[in-house]
């Protein structure tokens, strides 16, 4: 139950916060469900199909990255290990703004070092080629001040609505899954609507009607 419970924060401080900036994508689902080794997901649906990111969104992105163990400090006092795939996305990303697509003001359009799929956050400076020691500093320094940044604006985001992700936290742990008219509803500081019916499963066209009685089998030859 603490695990559920967790989850329920995490996942609901991810879907505030990306509910909240406005160039983030929609958020269509959040489920507590456990599926693979995720112990909870926020979906998002898509405006419109997008084949590049500009320096907001990517930010923006971060921030939400983060909103999940900001929840869990928050409102349970504690961290787990659930924000462990958010954090490398999170770095990688802002790693990325710094090292690949010029969108560091401190240190220009220009690309630093070798793809090499390694993060220079936490390993030895002098071991990364093409780039000296200085540099590679400059470049740590740019990337922990993004993270810092949107780290501070989800933080700011989660304590200003408070009273959200405390009602959508309730809700996930009351019916495990809310889909995008319930989060909209949570959002606009009204209860949450109770979840749809599920839908009957779909007969084909020559199965049994739902009151015919079963086809026997035909007698042997």
């Amino acid at each position: 139950e603490e695990e559920k419970l967790a989850t329920a924060w995490h996942e609901a401080g991810h879907a505030v916060v990306q509910s909240i900036l406005p160039n983030t994508d929609p958020v269509h689902k959040v489920t507590i469900i456990p599926r693979g080794r995720a112990l909870g997901v926020t979906m998002q649906l898509p405006a419109e199909d997008r084949y590049s990111q500009d320096r907001e969104r990517l930010l923006q992105t971060i921030a939400v990255l983060f909103g999940g163990r900001i929840a869990e400090e928050i409102f349970m006092k504690q961290m787990t290990t659930g924000a462990s795939n958010d954090f490398q996305r999170a770095t990688d990303m802002a790693r990325r703004m710094v090292t690949q697509w010029g969108m560091s003001d401190e240190l220009g359009p220009m690309v630093y070092g070798e793809e090499e799929g390694e993060i220079f956050l936490g390993r030895s400076v002098t071991t990364h080629k093409n780039m000296s020691e200085s540099t590679m500093q400059r470049v740590d320094a740019e990337i922990r001040r993004i993270l810092d940044e949107q780290y501070a604006v989800a933080r700011n985001l989660i304590e200003t609505h408070r009273d959200k992700v405390e009602a959508m936290t309730q809700a996930l742990l009351e019916w495990e899954t809310l889909d995008a008219e319930q989060l909209n509803d949570i959002m606009d500081g009204k209860p949450p609507r109770a979840p749809k019916p599920a839908s009957p499963p779909t007969r084909r066209p020559d199965d049994n009607p739902p009151d015919a009685a079963p086809t026997a089998p035909a007698p042997a030859a």
